[in-house]
């Protein structure tokens, strides 16, 4: 089963690559973030793992590893799992999501399951 690790802006902060562009750097934003809301939940996106370390010790405390190898989440696991959240993210779909979980990451997520949705149209006539 799965389950919505926030439900709006309100509860969570996720500092994406325009945040941290716009901050200088993942540290800086990070401390905006924490300076602004320090008792919700802080993830950083990152993309590799130099970023991790940096989100790590800047202080995040999830990290979102974006469109990660499954080798750099395996380094990541090896290196990080049980002193920040590891969620990965990005072209993960329901055929590889068992890779995916057996590389030890807390948490996965899946556009799969709503960018592949289509709408259907049902009317109904009553006589």
């Amino acid at each position: 089963g799965g389950q919505n690790h926030r439900i709006g802006l309100f509860d969570a902060i996720l500092v994406k690559e325009n945040h941290i562009s716009a901050a200088g750097s993942i540290t800086a934003a990070v401390a905006a973030a924490r300076m602004s809301y320090p008792d919700l939940l802080l993830e950083v996106e990152v993309e590799d793992l130099d970023q991790l370390a940096e989100a790590f010790e800047a202080g995040a405390q999830r990290v979102l590893l974006d469109n990660f190898k499954q080798e750099w989440m395996l380094q990541a696991v090896e290196a990080y799992k049980g002193l920040i959240g590891l969620e990965a993210s990005g072209g993960i779909e329901l055929e590889t999501i068992r890779d995916v979980a057996e590389t030890g990451v807390d948490f996965i997520s899946v556009g799969d399951t709503t960018k592949s949705v289509r709408a259907v149209d049902f009317s109904m006539r009553f006589m």
